[in-house]
C-alpha cells in the first residue's frame, strides 16, 4: 500500500461519449450514470503512453481472471462481499492508516466473507453493501474481534454520489479507488451485460496518480511505469467470437469500458467475485487475450472536476445518415422505329460521382437482338423487331444498386 500526488495530463481533448445505464446492486445503483467508472471510453484516443506502459506491465503476458468458483488455498476465489439492510449492526473500526481512513463505525457484520477466507495472510478485503441506504463499506485487511474490526484501512462511499476520497487519501485499495465497482460479478453476466470499466492490477506503479485515482503506492519515478488509475481498453479489432459468452460480456466490457489500474500485484489480473456459478476453466481462456492486445486511454478530457467522478457525457446529436444515391432517366418511355435511335439522359442525385453505365436489357452496351445504346446513353434499334419489351437502364457508378429504367417499344415504321 501507498502515499502522496502527481497528476499526469496527456491533453488528448475532450471527446464525446454515450451516457450509459448505471450498474446496481439491490435497490441501488452502483455510483451515478455520469461517474467516470459507468462511462463508456471507447471512443476516446490512444495515449502516447500506450505501448510504454503495455511494455512495462507484459505485453506477451496473458489476462488472468483472479476469481472464480470453489476454494483455493482453503478461501474463495475473488474478493467477496455481501449486502445488507439499513438495520444491520454497525460497529467500530481501528486502522493502521487511520489518518487516511473514514473513522466509521462500519456496517460490515463481524462474520462477514473475507478475501483468501478467515485464514488469510493476503489483502483479506471486507465488503459490504447497505442497500436501504447504499453506502459501500470496505476494509483492507480486516480482521473481527468481538465487537469491533480492527484493519489496515478502511473507506466509506455513498453509492448515489460522484465524490472521491480526499486526495492523496488510500482507500481499501491502493489508488485511493473504490473496490466494489471494478469488481466483475456473476450476476452481470447472466443479466448479459457489464456496465461499467474494471478493476485490475500491475507488478509496478508510479510514484502518481491520476483521476479519478486519489493515492499511490510506489517509489518508483521512472517514466515507463504507469500510474495508479491509468484506463486500458481491449483493442476494438479483437476478435472474441472464439471465446465463451460468459467470456465474450467480460471481453465486450474491456472493450467499451475498459478497467482501471486499482493495486499493485500480478500483471493483467482482472479483479471479480467469487461465485459458484463461474466456469473456472472458461475463465482460464482469458489468458489468450495478452497485454499487447490492450491500448491506454487517457479520461482526463472527461474530468468535471478533479474532486468529483462525475464524467463529460455527450451532448452532441450524432449526424444525419447521408441521403441515399437516386438515379432518374428521361425520357421514361420511348418508341423508335427499327434501325433508328433515341437519346437518353440519366441524372444521379446526391452523389459527386454522375457518370452511369447503360444496359439493354440487362447487358452493358446491349445486344443485336435488343439494340445498342453508347456511353451517352443514344441507344439505336435493332434491325428487326424483338420478340419480348426492350428495356434501357441507367445504373449509377457510385452505387451499382441505384438505377432507373426506361420502356423501349420498337416499331417497323
Amino acid at each position: 500500500m501507498r502515499r502522496h500526488s502527481f497528476v499526469l495530463g496527456l491533453l488528448l481533448g475532450l471527446v464525446g461519449v454515450a451516457r450509459a445505464q448505471a450498474p446496481t446492486v439491490g435497490n441501488c445503483t452502483v455510483l451515478p450514470a455520469d461517474n467516470i467508472w459507468n462511462t463508456p471510453i471507447d471512443q476516446l484516443p490512444v495515449s502516447p503512453n500506450s505501448s510504454t506502459y503495455v511494455n512495462t506491465i507484459g505485453a506477451t503476458t496473458g489476462v488472468h481472471a483472479d476469481f472464480g468458483s470453489g476454494l483455493w488455498d482453503g478461501g474463495p476465489i475473488g474478493i467477496p462481499y455481501i449486502t445488507v439492510p439499513g438495520t444491520q449492526t454497525k460497529y467500530p473500526a481501528s486502522f493502521t492508516y487511520a489518518d487516511e481512513s473514514d473513522p466509521g463505525p462500519y456496517a460490515v457484520p463481524l462474520n462477514a466473507p473475507i478475501e483468501g477466507g478467515t485464514a488469510s495472510t493476503g489483502d483479506r478485503h471486507g465488503i459490504s453493501i447497505d442497500v436501504d441506504h447504499c453506502i459501500l463499506y470496505e476494509l483492507y485487511s480486516a480482521y473481527p474481534q468481538s465487537a469491533s474490526w480492527k484493519a489496515g484501512s478502511g473507506a466509506i462511499f455513498n453509492l448515489l454520489s460522484d465524490s472521491l476520497r480526499v486526495a492523496t487519501w488510500t482507500s481499501a485499495d491502493a489508488a485511493g479507488l473504490p473496490i466494489f465497482p471494478g469488481l466483475v460479478r456473476y450476476d452481470e453476466i447472466a443479466a448479459g451485460e457489464i456496465r461499467h470499466a474494471l478493476r485490475f492490477t500491475v507488478p509496478q506503479t508510479q510514484k502518481a496518480y491520476v483521476w479519478p485515482a486519489r493515492h499511490y503506492a510506489s517509489s518508483l519515478t521512472a517514466a515507463q511505469y504507469p500510474p495508479m488509475g491509468v484506463r486500458f481498453r481491449l483493442r476494438a479489432d479483437f476478435d472474441i467470437s472464439s471465446f465463451s459468452p460468459a467470456n465474450q460480456i467480460i471481453l465486450k466490457a474491456l472493450k467499451k469500458y475498459g478497467m482501471m489500474i486499482a493495486d499493485n500485484g500480478s500483471s493483467w489480473f482482472l479483479s471479480g467475485a467469487p461465485d459458484s456459478r463461474w466456469n473456472n476453466d472458461e475463465l482460464h481462456d482469458l489468458g489468450r487475450v495478452h497485454g499487447s492486445d490492450f491500448q491506454v486511454v487517457d479520461v482526463s478530457s472527461l474530468m468535471v472536476s478533479p474532486d468529483s467522478g462525475q464524467a463529460q457525457q455527450s451532448t452532441v446529436t450524432p449526424p444525419p445518415p447521408p441521403t441515399p444515391i437516386s438515379v432518374m432517366i428521361s425520357p421514361t418511355q420511348a418508341t423508335v422505329r427499327i434501325n433508328k435511335n433515341q437519346l437518353f439522359t440519366a441524372a444521379v442525385q446526391n452523389s459527386t460521382n454522375k457518370a452511369v453505365t447503360w444496359k439493354v436489357n440487362g447487358i452493358t452496351g446491349g445486344t443485336a437482338q435488343y439494340g445498342y445504346i453508347s456511353s451517352l446513353g443514344r441507344y439505336m434499334a435493332p434491325s428487326s423487331v424483338p420478340g419480348p419489351a426492350v428495356t434501357v437502364t441507367a445504373v449509377s457508378v457510385a452505387d451499382p444498386t441505384k438505377s432507373a429504367s426506361a420502356t423501349v417499344t420498337v416499331v417497323r415504321r
